[in-house]
């Protein structure tokens, strides 16, 4: 029996207190979110894979300076933008990651490269570059990456502490997980890092099993959050097993995974997809910005806080 497709996205999980966001804020994030869904939805209505879909889904993301993720992504202490990203098959359990770009434009992009043509899974700064560059992929120069909403969060985290930073300009992370018509599952994550992040910081977004992960036969995970916690509990494989081998169901899994990251003092979210086509989003702080639309929609849902925004 054929799968009813459903693309679903998060924009992370650094969301401001519903009485300290902005109406433009707001708006600009809820377009952002539409726009991607709308990306994905079109792969999949034209009978694409899983993995076009999260792919288009997330390089929309990437171009939009509303989240941590390509243009507009979170700066290092050097003021320098430094993107990580991945992708995963679950058909197949190919992976595709790459690290530390500064010119990449669609660093997604380059990780969808690495999994479908080349021997290796990961690969990291000067040497993704210049495959990104190899491969013909789209190429900014650094300074296009930097908006002034990241220089200011960057100026407050090095003139006060990062912890005196509020959530959303500590961090952030865009992903997606998509279903296709064939039953196909794939997940795809991509971020900008922490705000005054060490040059070369890497952290679980790139990391198969931990920020990104996807098996057919379980689940597609996106993770969100201070990344060194998604680490430590290989965040995004540790869903799949609670549902696989401890026989949870998604939601169950992805909240008892988020609870180990809080008892380790992180925080975060994730978008959590199966089989089933039911998405799945949960998150320990404010909001995760987040949404999902099936070809069976004429409209897509989409959510901030812990309520519907339409």
């Amino acid at each position: 029996m054929r799968a009813q497709p459903i693309i679903a996205v998060h924009g992370g999980a650094g969301v401001p207190a519903p009485e300290r966001m902005a109406p433009a804020q707001r708006a600009a994030a809820c377009a952002g979110l539409r726009a991607a869904l709308a990306a994905g939805r079109d792969c999949l209505r034209d009978g694409g894979h899983a993995l076009d879909a999260v792919v288009a889904a997330v390089s929309v993301l990437e171009d939009d300076p509303t989240f941590n993720a390509g243009i507009g992504a979170a700066l290092t202490r050097e003021g320098h933008a430094e993107h990580d990203a991945a992708v995963m098959c679950g058909a197949s359990r190919r992976a595709g990651a790459c690290t530390g770009t500064r010119q990449v434009r669609h660093p997604v992009q380059l990780a969808r490269t690495l999994l479908d043509d080349g021997p290796h899974v990961f690969v990291a700064g000067a040497t993704a570059e210049a495959l990104a560059r190899e491969r013909g992929l789209a190429l900014l120069s650094p300074e296009a990456f930097v908006t002034p909403r990241r220089l200011a969060a960057l100026a407050e985290a090095q003139g006060r502490g990062a912890a005196a930073l509020s959530e959303e300009s500590r961090h952030g992370t865009v992903g997606a997980v998509a279903l296709d018509a064939d039953g196909h599952l794939a997940a795809a994550t991509s971020t900008g890092g922490l705000t005054n992040k060490l040059p070369g910081r890497i952290g679980d977004s790139p990391i198969p099993g931990a920020g990104t992960y996807a098996d057919d036969a379980v689940c597609a995970v996106s993770a969100t959050g201070r990344g060194e916690y998604f680490l430590r509990t290989v965040f995004a494989h540790r869903v799949a097993c609670l549902a696989e081998l401890a026989h949870l169901g998604l939601a169950e899994a992805a909240e008892r995974a988020l609870q180990e990251v809080a008892a380790l003092g992180g925080s975060g979210g994730a978008l959590v997809l199966g089989p089933g086509g039911v998405p799945v989003f949960r998150f320990n702080g404010q909001g995760l910005y987040r949404g999902h639309w099936s070809l069976a929609a004429q409209a897509p849902s989409l959510a901030i806080h812990h309520h519907p925004e339409t």
